[in-house]
């Protein structure tokens, strides 16, 4: 069996600056910031992201205050995600139908996005029945601890224990090599989001692709 292990945002989706926007926006409101500083957005996790803007902005780093932001976050990203001109990526929508159609894959997420948010994103651009479990954002500030959980969830969903070298993680950041890395697995970096190729073979992934558009080096590392 081979677990191929995916990202969302700049791998899988753009969403047109939804995801941010619904963030930031219901952190101002909630806690009278005009204008929030700017922090770390790609590949860190929401929990991680809402951890930063508390500190920059000498709010308590609560679980109370986080659940606060995450559920007017929610609210607000059902909100956005039809009026921006977000997109599926190149040859994405394809590849999880080949995938999908094999036997011997089990796919699932590693994303930064909190459970919900990843559901949110994923329904909008019909996707979300393509995963059967994964790891999320809600929890963990490091993304190699959901680099962890997303390994404990397809345990239990495979009801075994995968073999590390048959692990794929597939992200568009240098966070993504480090959290497989951090679990044992491999890792296909693709050049779809915010970092440049260059950045990304400078990680050292296992394969680099500038797009997943033509997926046929992935597939053939898979087997």
């Amino acid at each position: 069996m081979v677990v191929l292990l995916f990202d969302i945002d700049g791998t899988l989706i753009v969403t047109g600056g939804a995801g941010g926007d619904a963030l930031l926006h219901a952190f101002s409101e909630l806690f009278g910031v005009a204008e929030p500083q700017e922090v770390p957005f790609s590949g860190r996790t929401d929990r991680g992201i809402a951890s930063n803007l508390f500190r920059a902005h000498a709010i308590p780093d609560t679980d109370a205050n986080w659940r606060q932001l995450r559920s007017a976050y929610l609210q607000r990203l059902t909100a956005y995600l039809p009026q921006r001109e977000g997109k599926i990526l190149p040859g994405i929508a394809s590849l999880l139908d080949r995938l999908s159609a094999r036997t011997d894959c089990a796919v699932g997420l590693l994303t930064g996005n909190a459970r919900d948010g990843a559901r949110l994103k994923l329904e909008h651009y019909q996707l979300y029945h393509h995963f059967a479990f994964g790891g999320y954002g809600d929890d963990h500030v490091d993304r190699d601890d959901v680099a962890r959980e997303a390994l404990r969830a397809c345990r239990a969903h495979l009801r075994s224990e995968p073999a590390p070298d048959r692990v794929w993680v597939i992200g568009d950041t240098p966070l993504d090599v480090r959290c497989a890395r951090a679990v044992g697995a491999r890792v296909a970096a693709v050049a779809t989001g915010w970092d440049s190729r260059e950045q990304l073979a400078a990680a050292q992934p296992d394969l680099l692709l500038d797009t997943l558009e033509e997926p046929d080096a992935l597939l053939a590392q898979i087997g």
